[in-house]
């Protein structure tokens, strides 16, 4: 099954090219978005655990896409901390509920990997122009 890949570098890259991303001197001001970066951190923790438990041998792929989010839209501060905690609570809550790949993850996956595509692509709609 072929899954569809999530946009966070077309997010990141898209939101830094049209001056989205706060200056270092407003990078503690909570952006419009915040929630919606929130919630795609969650997700792409979910995803970091998930995935690799489940066998798709994507190596750090999901953290990498993190890393690029945090480096784009809070490379310091409070909101950078706020997204690497959502990050690590959506790894934890997986690694506490799933020891072996079931259907059931195999669900969650599928439903991440859509949710967080469409995330990405609403925030970038919305806000990139």
């Amino acid at each position: 099954m072929k899954l569809p890949t999530l946009v966070v570098l077309v997010l990141t890259a898209g939101m830094a090219a049209s001056g989205t991303a706060a200056p270092a001197a407003a990078a503690e001001q909570a952006a419009p978005f915040d929630a919606g970066l929130a919630r795609l951190s969650e997700i792409l923790g979910s995803l970091h655990y998930l995935r690799g438990l489940c066998g798709a041998n994507e190596g750090n792929k999901w953290r990498a896409e993190m890393q690029a989010l945090l480096d784009a839209e809070a490379p310091s501060g409070q909101r950078r901390s706020q997204f690497i905690a959502r990050f690590n609570h959506g790894y934890r809550a997986y690694l506490q509920t799933y020891h072996t790949c079931t259907p059931a993850a195999e669900v969650v996956i599928r439903r991440y990997l859509e949710e967080g595509s469409k995330i990405a692509r609403e925030v970038t709609a919305r806000y990139s122009n």
